[in-house]
């Protein structure tokens, strides 16, 4: 006989208790206080999961955007079948896959959570993903906090999942009144929750009692996945529930109850079966609709150049036949970005996230955890904005595979000004593990760039340019990652110069201007930021008096300082030139003048750097 809904959550409570006491550290309390809507969710017939195949696209999903009740996550999977005791018990230990906050180390957590107020914009990504790409019925649930609606990227995942009408998605907020210091903002107000989410167009469920196993089934019952609604189910729960001295009771937030602490604990929670299993309703059997675009033709390249920014849009078009798991998404800059080049040829694969870079990244890593491919585009200062959800994303690498491009790079988008400037982005980038970090310097090199980028698993992060730049490279050519390419070389070499983008072009100026008066220059093309062409580098300082760095970039993070680290084990100084004033409107001529970096700049760096005068 299967146990009842009761007994499982008397099972999950005791081993919430049992692993947080064992590891001396958790969150117990808020992970009590889900413990019943997660039970009934999960054992009473709603979620529909094959536990043998986590990956299968017909399983529902689960994400607990409120990573820190990780020992209700694991306790849920224990009662399951797919956990032992020894396994709940490595909980927090080194090397065990039950870390502090979920990552997917453990197969059955979707992404990694901890950081609060993502989990919906995942959601929202893989609910689109299953209902506009995929087509299928499978159902995303997303386990909130209270406290954690307080972020802004729980809102821009609000409105965009009504404006999708994603009614395949469903956000559960376990209201329980306390924060880690102390009350939360609405405390225990569930009329203005619904109120707040009514007005952005979600169905809500109010629920009176979040530990009401009878009320928490009929709630999950009026769940209505055709009513072209997103779903929020909003439940007044106890933090701390099941345990009398931690009911509702402040200073618990992110404790573990000591052995003594324990024993009353769970001779409150009375008879405990630890051989309790709850049964998981499978999935149906169907199969993801498989997208097959037909080739647009855009015609050759033309003698005249594309922007870098262009050719991207471009390549993105080429890209789309041959990767038919490609989604574009673009933060309505599209006509900037030119990812409406293929918003105009594939309509279906775009979507539209508007003004709210958080949510569009953490959407990204949500389709990308269901094996779609998505490329992600912005100016390139914003994304700023969404760096920690860039930094989640790295949290969940295997999943994470995010391409990024950047437009309006550096002081040489001209009048904009400093706020429209990218001048932080190439540190940001760099400063995730494993991102590829590239940039482009000609429309060719872009365009092979994306293709790299496609075939490479992993974020990677394009770097693009506002203005048309004179072509350097014949289609064709080759740009590995890690690889850089030498524009100018002699035996009579004295410095080099290493650049990317628009300074590559100021680079190739100067040293024409130096070959005039003897002065012989090699230029490097670093296209390629993270990883490093360290040989090349290595063999220019073997080869050369000094290395010259120049950039459109703040120094902080950039290329001169990726250069100075990758030669640290030699002599041969490397001098930076970069942006070092906050800089103003002006033309790109200008800015490029009074930030150092421009042709006539880099000559005279040089010629200090030689000894020579003119």
């Amino acid at each position: 006989m299967a146990p009842s809904l009761s007994a499982l959550a008397r099972r999950v409570r005791y081993d919430i208790l049992r692993m947080t006491s064992e590891a001396g550290s958790g969150h117990p309390t808020t992970s009590l206080s889900a413990t019943d809507l997660m039970t009934g969710l999960m054992f009473g017939g709603t979620f529909r999961f094959d536990l043998q195949d986590p990956d299968n696209p017909c399983n529902d999903r689960l994400i607990f955007s409120k990573g820190h009740a990780s020992p209700l996550f694991y306790a849920l999977y224990a009662a399951a079948g797919v956990l032992t005791e020894a396994d709940l018990l490595s909980y927090r230990h080194m090397g065990s896959l039950l870390e502090g906050h979920p990552t997917p180390r453990f197969p059955y957590t979707e992404a990694a959570t901890g950081s609060l107020g993502q989990g919906l914009s995942i959601g929202l990504g893989m609910a689109l993903c299953a209902k506009r790409l995929d087509r299928l019925p499978c159902v995303t649930y997303v386990l909130m906090g209270d406290s954690e609606t307080a972020e802004g990227s729980v809102w821009e995942a609000t409105q965009l999942a009504a404006h999708y009408e994603l009614d395949n998605l469903v956000a559960i907020v376990d209201v329980n009144r306390l924060g880690q210091r102390g009350p939360t903002m609405l405390g225990w107000d569930l009329a203005t929750y619904e109120a707040r989410l009514a007005a952005f167009g979600w169905h809500t469920i109010v629920l009176d009692d979040g530990h009401d196993l009878d009320a928490i089934q009929a709630a999950y019952g009026e769940i209505d996945h055709a009513c072209g609604r997103p779903t929020v189910l909003i439940a007044r729960t106890v933090k701390g529930k099941g345990v009398s001295f931690l009911e509702d009771q402040e200073g618990w937030h992110g404790k573990a109850l000591n052995q003594q602490e324990f024993e009353l604990a769970i001779r409150e929670l009375g008879d405990v079966d630890l051989e309790a299993h709850g049964r998981i309703t499978p999935p149906p059997s169907l199969k993801a609709a498989v997208w097959s675009p037909s080739p647009v033709d855009l015609g050759p390249l033309t003698d005249r150049p594309l922007s870098t920014r262009a050719a991207y849009g471009r390549a993105l078009v080429e890209l789309a036949p041959s990767h038919p798991d490609m989604v574009v998404l673009d933060a309505e800059v599209s006509n900037s970005t030119f990812a409406a080049t293929y918003a105009t040829a594939y309509p279906e694969r775009f979507f539209e996230m508007y003004i709210a870079e958080q949510n569009m990244v953490s959407a990204a890593l949500g389709l990308s955890a269901r094996g779609k491919t998505p490329y992600v585009s912005t100016f390139a200062a914003f994304f700023t904005r969404a760096f920690d959800q860039l930094r989640m994303a790295q949290y969940s690498r295997a999943r994470a595979n995010i391409k990024c491009t950047g437009s309006h790079a550096g002081v040489a988008i001209g009048p904009d000004g400093p706020s429209q400037m990218g001048l932080e982005d190439i540190a940001l980038f760099r400063s995730l593990p494993d991102c590829v970090v590239l940039y482009p310097s000609d429309d060719v090199a872009t365009g092979a760039l994306v293709h790299v980028m496609a075939d490479h698993h992993g974020m990677t992060y394009l770097r693009t340019t506002r203005q048309e730049l004179p072509r350097l490279y014949t289609e064709g050519e080759q740009f590995p990652i890690g690889g850089s390419k030498t524009l100018r070389r002699s035996d009579d070499d004295r410095v080099t110069v290493v650049a990317a983008g628009i300074t590559l072009h100021e680079a190739l100026k100067a040293a024409d201007l130096l070959a005039l008066e003897g002065i012989r220059v090699r230029v490097i093309d670093l296209y390629s930021i993270q990883p490093l062409d360290v040989a090349a580098l290595h063999e220019a300082a073997a080869g050369t008096a000094a290395i010259v760095t120049v950039e459109d970039h703040y120094p902080a993070g950039g290329i001169g300082e990726a250069v100075a680290a990758a030669l640290s084990d030699v002599a041969t100084p490397v001098v930076m030139l970069a942006v070092r004033t906050i800089p103003m409107s002006g033309t790109p001529a200008e800015l490029l003048a009074l930030e150092g970096i421009d042709a006539a700049a880099i000559a005279a760096r040089i010629r200090s750097v030689t000894g020579d005068t003119l």
